[in-house]
């Protein structure tokens, strides 16, 4: 039964194809490569012409958008009145079919006056490059890079041989046919994307699996791919994602132009001869190409014209200048050259090319460039007019050291202060600011800013430092219970007491405390406080004297700044004491400004902390070093009980560690020594180690 379809099918292409070639094929060309304005409707020829020896019409004509259609942009349309001519616009294939709403024959002139009434719109304003558009007779597309026709012809579920040779029996006006070959991006682009439909084309690796070549006309032969998924292409293929892949374990052998939907649009898939019964891969058709063939006529049923895209310059913000000032702003127009218009329609240019600059300007300007569309593009320049300071608060005067309190108002935006006429260091900003710590007396100016235009000129405000009078705080110090001169330190100011005198001196009343606030004359008058803090010194007391060994440290009390002696003649500022032999010595401690002194004996003993009397000739008794100087020394020995052991003295001066002769045990003992009437009793306790 497919047998049958098949021949039958066959025979219907072939009466058509070989019907239409007994006529002589029209020349048809025309004029037409224009630029492209955006958002413009642009007429796609300035002129056509259409010559046939045989015939004065025909029943359609086509234009296509061949090269650089962008899908749901662009647009052809006929305008006009045309009686005879009705217009049918495919966005899949970017096609305007020009028909009679009747099915009659078209004249030729009519057609030609139609043409020349199509136009391009697209509604992107940004767009770039080119557009080709193919004028036909007839319906099949044709691409001018290959200057080959390219017809899908339905036919569900038809097998890949049986295309072939479908697409082998037919003609176009003399051009023999074959299933489609492909390649270069713009033929896949074209064939795969504008196609009516999507069926077989001349690929396959039936005689070498996976060698796929063309089989089919002017490229029979060639190899395009080599291998599965991850092969390659010695020249040009376009191949969907994960194909070819044999997929199923069927021998895929045949290429196919997927369907809209699966994968990469226009892109390839191996399909069984038969493809499959339903779904995606049920072959629709097959796509059959006209040209390159060996004998075919040269003919010229078709022509094209094109457009280029005309950029418009790189969009510019409106600038903004200060007044009496020019400007100069270059665009970025490598397209061509810009011209320049005081208003959007008038005809005298008032400057060309791509930098332009202005005079020097006072307010607000709108210029306009032409950049070759019949737009022109508005350009302002805002003027900002120059500030000026109007009020500022000078002069300024301080007195001593301070921070500095600039104020000053300016006609519009804010202000600048710098530290000279000439400097470009901005050392504040504002209306009000603070400058802190000036110590000398001079000059700060004031410079108006708005939007980054200053005034022409810088106003100064000067600023007079006077000195405080030459006073510091102050700590006396004195003798407890005295009264002495107090001055403020310098002369011929005017004073005022915390006591509430007057003059430059005064006498202390017994406060702690004093403040005097000093002030320069007229026309200065700054003034500065002075503190006076009285320290009273009192008689140095000695309460203790604390005896190590051959150290000795006087312990004090009283406030003043104290000084120290054990022979009454060489002081020092230590309280302590070093000693080279014990004795009976006297501690002396006296004020530095004369506020008093006192004294007091002391004596350098050396108690041991322990003995052992185990005859071995070291420290076999417990005696008292240097003790023999105080002839009516007592010392009192005690076990831990308080039992009376033994009492040193002049003539008993050591203890053996035994009590009646008998042998006393390792222990602490205690002692309580009295050296002297005038020296304090001493106590404490020793070990006794065996």
């Amino acid at each position: 039964m497919k047998k049958c379809i098949s021949v039958i099918l066959f025979a219907i292409v072939f009466f058509i194809t070989n019907d239409s070639n007994a006529n002589v094929a029209p020349i048809v060309r025309a004029t037409g490569n224009q630029k492209y304005c955006p958002k413009a409707n642009q007429k796609i020829v300035t002129d056509i012409t259409i010559v046939d020896p045989d015939d004065t019409g025909t029943d359609a004509f086509y234009i296509q958008i061949s090269s650089g259609y962008i899908f749901g942009e662009d647009e052809l349309k006929l305008s006009g009145s045309h009686t005879t001519i009705t217009s049918d616009w495919n966005t899949s294939t970017g096609k305007l079919k020009l028909y009679s709403p009747t099915g009659i024959i078209i004249p030729y002139i009519d057609f030609i006056t139609a043409i020349k009434e199509v136009e391009f719109y697209t509604s992107s304003s940004s767009q770039t490059g080119s557009r080709t558009f193919s004028i036909n007779i007839g319906d099949a597309n044709y691409l001018p890079s290959t200057d080959h026709y390219y017809l899908f012809i339905s036919n569900l579920g038809i097998r890949w041989n049986d295309a072939k040779v479908a697409a082998e029996a037919s003609t176009y006006y003399g051009l023999k046919g074959y299933l489609t070959t492909i390649t270069s991006t713009d033929e896949a682009i074209f064939v795969g994307k504008q196609a009516a439909g999507t069926g077989w084309i001349g690929g396959s690796d039936e005689g070498n699996e996976s060698v796929w070549k063309w089989v089919t006309g002017p490229e029979k032969g060639t190899v395009f791919w080599n291998g599965l998924v991850n092969g390659s292409t010695p020249n040009f293929a376009f191949w969907n994602t994960n194909e070819p892949n044999q997929y199923g374990g069927i021998p895929e052998n045949f290429a196919h132009i997927t369907a809209p939907g699966v994968g990469i649009q226009g892109s390839w898939n191996d399909l069984p001869e038969a493809g499959e019964t339903s779904g995606s891969y049920q072959p629709k058709g097959y796509i059959v190409e006209y040209g390159g063939m060996p004998g075919d006529p040269i003919i010229e049923i078709s022509t094209t014209t094109s457009i280029t895209m005309q950029a418009k310059p790189s969009l510019k913000a409106d600038e903004v200048i200060c007044s009496q000032t020019a400007l100069t702003t270059t665009f970025n127009f490598p397209e061509g050259v810009l011209d320049w218009y005081t208003d959007a329609t008038g005809i005298v240019k008032i400057a060309t090319g791509n930098t332009f600059t202005t005079p020097i300007l006072t307010q607000k300007t709108t210029y306009y460039y032409d950049f070759g569309c019949p737009e022109r593009i508005p350009f302002s320049i805002d003027v900002i007019a120059i500030p000026t300071i109007t009020s500022l608060n000078n002069p300024i005067t301080l007195c001593g050291a301070s921070d500095v309190n600039l104020e000053a108002d300016a006609s519009a935006g804010t202000v600048n202060w710098y530290s000279s006429m000439t400097s470009t260091k901005i050392e504040a900003t504002g209306a009000k600011v603070t400058i802190p710590t000036i110590k000398q007396s001079g000059t700060y100016y004031a410079e108006a800013v708005d939007r980054g235009c200053s005034s022409l000129k810088r106003t100064p405000i000067d600023i007079t430092i006077h000195p405080l009078p030459n006073v510091s705080d102050e700590e006396i110090i004195i003798c407890q219970g005295k009264s002495i001169p107090i001055t403020a330190g310098v002369a011929n100011m005017n004073y005022l007491w915390s006591t509430g005198e007057k003059t430059q001196t005064i006498f202390t009343n017994g406060s702690k405390n004093y403040s005097v606030i000093v002030t320069s004359p007229s026309p200065e008058n700054c003034s500065k406080t002075k503190n006076i803090t009285i320290v009273e010194n009192t008689v140095p007391k000695i309460t203790e004297i604390i005896v190590t060994e051959f150290n000795a440290l006087i312990v004090t009390n009283g406030i003043g700044d104290f000084e120290y002696s054990i022979d009454g003649k060489n002081y020092q500022d230590s309280p302590i004491f070093n000693f080279e032999k014990g004795g009976l010595y006297t501690a002396y401690v006296r004020d530095k400004n004369k506020c008093g002194k006192d004294s007091q004996r002391f004596v350098i003993i050396s108690i041991p902390k322990f003995f052992t009397p185990n005859n071995d000739g070291f420290n076999d008794f417990w005696t008292v070093k240097n003790i023999e100087v105080y002839h009516t020394f007592k010392i009192d020995i005690f076990n831990r009980y308080g039992k009376l052991i033994t009492q040193l003295n002049i003539t008993n001066k050591q203890w053996d560690g035994t009590l009646n002769g008998k042998t006393l045990p390792s222990d602490d003992y205690w002692y309580v020594a009295k050296i002297d009437e005038s020296i304090p009793i001493k106590k404490g306790h020793f070990s006794l180690k065996r």
